[in-house]
């Protein structure tokens, strides 16, 4: 009887785990553009917060938001070669006693507050002028390109918490890497 329960229960939770997400991370677009020898990007992201997310945003946990670049170099007979690999990290929290919600951008330290969570994520969906790369580390009449990815970095959630995302795909936001060819 124990074992007949046991895979009730694994059946049960096994089901409800595998449900697909309600929150998703989307690259809409980026370009990138060369203004004074430095390569910039522009990015328009999408996201929206699962409710395991947002329920722990609600309740004071920070989700940090990472954004992973690559610059590549396209070869004829081998793959890619990894040229620059950037990380952009941003932490989103809620702050109850003034009911606002915090960005903070963990690469400059800069915090910007807002009132709503629909205002916070529309800021974190824009990146203009990234500065991303020198022009100088590119060799002449080599093909590049530039692959974009945003995600929420499990590894910085509390680990009771951690434990949880792990195994639970509400807890899994991350785009598709959006591909790009990087013009002179």
């Amino acid at each position: 009887m124990p074992l007949i329960l046991f895979l009730v229960c694994f059946l049960y939770f096994g089901l409800a785990w595998a449900e697909e997400s309600d929150g998703e991370f989307i690259v809409r677009g980026a370009e990138t553009t060369l203004v004074d020898k430095v390569y910039r990007l522009n990015t328009r992201l999408s996201y929206q917060l699962s409710e395991e997310a947002l329920g722990a945003l609600q309740k004071g946990i920070p989700l940090t938001i990472t954004l992973n670049i690559e610059v590549l170099r396209q070869r004829e007979y081998l793959w890619a070669e990894k040229i620059a690999s950037i990380g952009q990290s941003y932490q989103l929290s809620y702050h109850a006693l003034t009911q606002q919600y915090l960005v903070k951008n963990l690469n400059t330290g800069v915090h910007t507050s807002f009132p709503t969570l629909k205002t916070a994520l529309d800021h974190l969906s824009v990146i203009e002028n990234f500065p991303m790369l020198d022009a100088q580390l590119l060799l002449p009449n080599e093909q590049y390109f530039v692959r974009l990815r945003t995600k929420l970095d499990l590894e910085t959630l509390p680990v009771p918490i951690r434990v949880l995302a792990y195994i639970s795909p509400g807890w899994r936001l991350s785009s598709e890497w959006h591909i790009w060819s990087l013009a002179p």
